[in-house]
C-alpha cells in the first residue's frame, strides 16, 4: 500500500455570538480550521485537524508513494519540516487514523490499548462574573463533569480569586478544579509581561487553602526554574507545556522537576508518534501526563485516543463553554460531535482509526481558500 495523495482544506464558521477567550484580547467572530486527508492506492483515508498546517506545501512529495505504516520515518522527515519550516502534525496525526483503518483497529488500541475511556474536565475558557462562573460549574456538574478548569486573565489576580471562590461555595467539593493562569504565552499582539515569580507565588498561596488540583502556565513557558522552585514552594501542582516545541524540551522539563503535569498537545507538537515518548517519560519520573485540547474537535479526539492508549491520566481537557464556545461550533467538521457521557467520561469507540466521521457538506459549505 502507498500514499497517492495528501489534501490539506481550510475552512471558517462564523461565531455567534463571538468568543471573548481568556488568553487572547480580541474578541473571535470566526473559528478557522484545516482538515488534512491523507490518501492511499486501497482506497483508504487517514483524516486529522488541529493546526493550519502552515510550512508543508512543497513537501507533498516526502510523503507520497511511501508506506503509509512507516510512521517513525514519517515521524522524522515532519521534526525536519517543524524545524526548518512549521508546525505540521495533524499530518502525524492522519497517518495513525490511517493506520487504525490498514489495521481494523481503533489508535488507543494500537497504543498499547491502557484504556477505552478517560474522565473530562470541563475547559472554560471565557471570563465571567464570579455569579456565572459558579452557575456554569453547577451546570458542568449537573451533566456529569467530574473536574473544571477556571480561567484567569482578569487583569487583577485578586478579581479571578473571587471568582474561584465562588465557584468553590457552589461546588463544595463535588467538582475538582484546575486554574489556568495564561502566563506561558500570548497572542502576537498582546505585549504584557508574564508574572514574577514572587507574583505567582503569592496566586499560589491563595490558590492553596481553594483545593486547587493544579496551577497551569503560572509563569513564561520558558522559566524551567522558577516552575521548579514553585512546585516545591506550594502544596499544589504545577502544569505546562501546551506551547513547548520540542520534545527535546519536555524532557528537560521533566527531568528538571518543572512540571507535575505535562501538557504537550498532539496536533502542536509531536504528533502522537511523539508524544507517546513522552507520556512514558512522564510516568517514569512520577509526572502526570495529559494533554491541551483547544484546537477542536479532531484534535480533541486524537488527543483521547493517546491519552487512553498510554497513559493514566486522572482527566483530560475538554474544551466546552456554551454559548460562546458549544459542541457544535467546536466539533463543526465532525458528522456528530464527540461528547462526553453521563459519568463525565469520554468513551472511544471501537472503530477503526479514531472513529470519527467527517461532515463534508458542512465542510464544503465552509471552505475558503
Amino acid at each position: 500500500m502507498k500514499i497517492t495523495g495528501i489534501e490539506i482544506t481550510h475552512h471558517r464558521l462564523p461565531l455567534d455570538p463571538p468568543f471573548n477567550a481568556s488568553w487572547d484580547t480580541r474578541p473571535r467572530t470566526h473559528f478557522d480550521a484545516t482538515v488534512t486527508r491523507v490518501h492511499t492506492d486501497a482506497g483508504l483515508t487517514g483524516v486529522a485537524s488541529g493546526d493550519m498546517m502552515v510550512g508543508f506545501a512543497g513537501h507533498e512529495h516526502l510523503f507520497i508513494g511511501q508506506d503509509p505504516l512507516a510512521i517513525e520515518r514519517h515521524f522524522r522527515v515532519l521534526e525536519n519540516i517543524d524545524f526548518h519550516y512549521g508546525r505540521c502534525w495533524p499530518m502525524d496525526l492522519a497517518l495513525w487514523d490511517l493506520a487504525g483503518k490498514i489495521a481494523g483497529l481503533p489508535v488507543w488500541q494500537m497504543l498499547g490499548g491502557r484504556n477505552d475511556r478517560v474522565a473530562a474536565y470541563a475547559s472554560s475558557g471565557t471570563l465571567r462574573t464570579p455569579s456565572e462562573m459558579a452557575a456554569a460549574a453547577q451546570r458542568f456538574l449537573d451533566l456529569g463533569y467530574r473536574a473544571m478548569k477556571v480561567r484567569f486573565h482578569r487583569g487583577d489576580w485578586r478579581d479571578d480569586i473571587r471568582a474561584l471562590e465562588a465557584v468553590r461555595k457552589a461546588v463544595g467539593s463535588r467538582l475538582t478544579l484546575m486554574v489556568d493562569c495564561n502566563q506561558g504565552w500570548r497572542m502576537p499582539w498582546d505585549t504584557a509581561a508574564p508574572w514574577t515569580w514572587k507574583e505567582a507565588l503569592t496566586v499560589g498561596r491563595a490558590l492553596e487553602p481553594l483545593d486547587i488540583f493544579w496551577m497551569e502556565e503560572p509563569l513564561h513557558r520558558g522559566d524551567r526554574d522558577g516552575m521548579r522552585r514553585l512546585s516545591d514552594s506550594l502544596n499544589l501542582r504545577i502544569a505546562g507545556g501546551e506551547m513547548t516545541r520540542e520534545l527535546s524540551a519536555f524532557r528537560d522539563l521533566i527531568i528538571d522537576g518543572a512540571l507535575d503535569v505535562v501538557q504537550p498537545d498532539a496536533a502542536l507538537v509531536g504528533g502522537i508518534t511523539g508524544l507517546r515518548r513522552v507520556a512514558q517519560m512522564a510516568e517514569a519520573h512520577g509526572r502526570i501526563f495529559t494533554p491541551h485540547t483547544w484546537t477542536n474537535g479532531l484534535g480533541v479526539v486524537a488527543n483521547a485516543h493517546l491519552t487512553a492508549g498510554v497513559a493514566a491520566a486522572p482527566f483530560l481537557e475538554f474544551p466546552f463553554d456554551p454559548p460562546e464556545w458549544s459542541l457544535d461550533a467546536r466539533d463543526y467538521m465532525m458528522a456528530e460531535p464527540f461528547t462526553a457521557d453521563s459519568d463525565g467520561m469520554l468513551v472511544l469507540s471501537d472503530r477503526p482509526g479514531f472513529g470519527i466521521e467527517l461532515d463534508e457538506d458542512r465542510l464544503a459549505s465552509t471552505r475558503i481558500d
